[in-house]
């Protein structure tokens, strides 16, 4: 975790966020897929990589209890300074791809926004759908939204592994079924265009 730390640690120390590749003001595109979620208000909500992003801000309005994860120790102290103190929020400084301490409850929906595309090795992708699948309640949603298949092939300048929604759905695993997909192109803050696949899925109840 260490070598990965530093590398988000110095990205996020060095970088306002608006000169981050993966920027982007207005969260519309990630919200319209929560429009799918009924119960979203009374919803605990478990973010990886949750960085600066200002979809923080907009889920807490809109969400009962938010967990708040990230590699870089960096990225959430600056998160924590803009957001302040807040009894919906809970914090976790973890890698990912390792296995989630326990004190860490199940949640309704967990929201991935350009964060699995960055585990490059086998295992570290099993252990991250592992750790999807340990989390996420019965009748619970995961929205994935990750570089695709025609995207680009680095991004902050880190390999990624990219993903179409047939993918997704295989990794997932039966228990998971698809309601909801786009293509959709991000232009980042440098006027660049970015290829995503967004994928609804839907754990069964039973």
């Amino acid at each position: 975790m260490a070598n990965t730390s530093q590398h988000w640690n110095q990205i996020f120390s060095i970088k306002s966020d608006a000169e981050l590749g993966w920027y982007e003001s207005d969260t519309d595109q990630t919200l319209k897929f929560l429009t799918e979620i009924c119960d979203l208000s009374s919803a605990t909500v478990f973010l990886p990589g949750a960085g600066t992003s200002v979809l923080v801000d907009d889920l807490l309005s809109r969400t009962a209890q938010l967990v708040l994860n990230d590699i870089s120790d960096e990225a959430l102290k600056k998160l924590g300074e803009r957001i302040g103190i807040n009894g919906k929020v809970t914090w976790l400084h973890h890698d990912i791809s390792q296995p989630i301490p326990d004190k860490i409850p199940a949640v309704d929906v967990w929201i991935d926004r350009a964060v699995l595309h960055f585990l490059l090795e086998e295992t570290q992708i099993i252990g991250y759908f592992e750790n999807l699948r340990s989390k996420v309640k019965r009748a619970g949603y995961a929205l994935l939204a990750e570089f695709s298949p025609d995207g680009a092939s680095k991004c902050a300048g880190l390999n990624v592994h990219r993903y179409s929604v047939e993918e997704m759905s295989s990794r997932l695993g039966p228990d998971f079924v698809l309601l909801k997909q786009e293509q959709y192109t991000f232009i980042n803050p440098f006027g660049d265009p970015r290829p995503y696949t967004y994928a609804l899925f839907k754990r069964n109840a039973g």
